[in-house]
């Protein structure tokens, strides 16, 4: 375990001091500002060099915290600045499916007396309109913030490590730049995966990137994947008009209580998504104009076909065996709960590490990176992580499961609460889902939440708040929660760990 200490001397010592008596109590000692010799009295220390390989959520929070901490910063990136969350993953994504969403409800509404008619899909005028946004964003969130922040310079080309202290970044040109930070940071996110399915490379097949990002609506498309990317995309297409079939190697959203995935899949096949679980080709070709999967004896044709299985570490190009950066199996860094790397110098953020492939982790973890690249301790804890799935209804989910919790020695006890219990939803006519609490026997401290509910993205940091405050259900259930809320879920599911809320009235406290 890696722990750090902060040592203050009642008067100025030299370097070698410092290191010498760090030193003999058996620690490693470096400085931020080391540069090889100690400055002269009087003479102020240079800033700290701390190069950033990225651009996504993760590198500039790290970067902006560095600059606020007094580093002079060089941000290394290869493509477009801003990382995937603003350029191809949570913003362009979220504008699709809430496009999608509105179409829908047009013809598919539940309110009598108002007409369901839903006119054709403009899909040229939709993708402006979602480029239009990223590009603001990507220009304010990012570019705006290299414009407007001197300590932070920007290097266009691709790093790679020569050893622990040395990057060798080839620029567009073709020339090479060599630099010697003081600390460096990884934070090159990942890219999509693409399972070993014989003849798929020689396809014209989407990832997401592709799939979020044509003008074109299939008649049918198939898509292979059951977790979020897939689920996601699948539901915006069928919303827009496309037939959709979902062909997933295990069940949907496997990861997780296996009642999301079942509730879920429910409802994807009521708006006549077809969904194959414990399903995967054995080849794949094109003819020209459509797809063909081989299933066994069975085939399926589409004219276009979507790959979304995972995403992968970028670590490939990176040369992280000349600085001795560990690394798991598939790629991803190994860090510790304060964003070292294996290698004293080195941290890592964001979707290239072994940390959840969140934007907002990635962030989190940037600015406490950054925090400790200048000599702080700022840990970030992953105990409690809120994640969302943005289908409809919505999937969200924070802490542990049932079986999770008893595999953490914890005897779990689980209570859900179908939507049909739940006034607001029933004020929507829209029931579809659940809400399921897992707390301690005994106790009655809350150590998990899953739920199924339309915007039930909303919903769940309420349980995030306890789980993080260790409040248990019996506290929960005597909260005051605003009436005609879906968050008043909570409330009433906490509830059942000691009555009937069928037997309650609508404000029952």
């Amino acid at each position: 375990m890696r722990r750090r200490t902060t040592v203050k001397a009642r008067s100025a010592i030299s370097r070698e001091q410092w290191v010498e008596g760090v030193s003999a109590d058996g620690y490693d000692a470096t400085r931020l500002n080391d540069t090889g010799a100690t400055p002269a009295p009087g003479t102020p220390s240079a800033p700290a060099h701390v190069a950033i390989i990225g651009s996504g959520g993760g590198a500039f929070a790290g970067a902006i915290r560095a600059a606020e901490e007094g580093a002079r910063v060089t941000m290394i990136e290869e493509g477009t600045i801003g990382g995937t969350c603003v350029n191809v993953g949570c913003v362009p994504s979220k504008i699709t499916l809430r496009a999608a969403e509105l179409h829908h409800r047009r013809s598919h509404h539940p309110f009598g007396g108002i007409p369901r008619d839903a006119g054709p899909i403009d899909r040229s005028a939709l993708l402006a309109q979602l480029r239009s946004r990223v590009e603001e964003l990507r220009a304010s969130k990012y570019e705006g913030i290299l414009a407007d922040e001197p300590a932070i310079e920007f290097l266009a080309g691709r790093a790679r490590f020569e050893d622990a202290r040395t990057l060798a970044v080839e620029e567009p040109s073709g020339a090479v730049k060599r630099l010697q930070p003081d600390r460096i940071l990884i934070a090159t996110g990942a890219f999509p995966a693409v399972p070993p399915l014989y003849g798929l490379g020689e396809t014209p097949y989407w990832t997401s990137t592709e799939a979020l990002f044509t003008d074109e609506l299939p008649e049918h498309l198939l898509v292979i994947g059951g977790s979020f990317v897939a689920l996601e995309i699948a539901q915006a297409y069928r919303r827009l008009g496309s037939e959709v079939t979902i062909l997933a190697r295990r069940k949907l959203l496997s990861r997780d209580d296996p009642e999301v995935g079942a509730v879920l899949q429910a409802a994807l096949e009521d708006e006549g998504i077809r969904v194959l679980t414990h399903t995967t080709p054995q080849r794949v070709d094109h003819d020209g104009v459509r797809f063909r999967l081989a299933l066994g004896g069975d085939t399926l044709t589409a004219e276009r076909l979507l790959v979304a299985t995972g995403r992968q570490p970028n670590t490939q190009t990176l040369h992280l065996e000349a600085a001795g950066v560990q690394t798991h199996d598939s790629g991803a860094i190994v860090v510790d709960s304060h964003l070292c790397t294996s290698t004293p110098g080195i941290f890592a953020v964001g979707d290239c590490t072994t940390m959840p492939q969140l934007v907002y982790v990635a962030a989190a973890a940037g600015t406490r990176a950054a925090i400790n690249m200048a000599g702080g301790d700022a840990e970030l804890d992953l105990s409690v992580v809120p994640a969302v799935v943005f289908t409809d209804p919505q999937v969200a989910t924070v802490g542990l499961t049932e079986r999770e919790a008893e595999d953490h020695g914890i005897k779990a006890d689980a209570r859900r609460i179908d939507l049909v219990h739940v006034p607001r939803a029933l004020a929507n006519f829209d029931t579809r889902g659940f809400i399921k609490l897992v707390a301690e026997a005994g106790t009655g401290r809350l150590v998990g939440a899953q739920v199924v509910a339309h915007n039930g993205g909303e919903i769940v940091q309420t349980a995030a708040l306890a789980i993080r405050n260790r409040m248990t259900v019996e506290s929960l259930a005597n909260e005051l929660f605003p009436y005609l809320t879906m968050a008043e879920g909570i409330k009433l599911c906490a509830q059942t760990f000691s009555r009937d809320v069928a037997r309650l009235s609508c404000c029952a406290g």
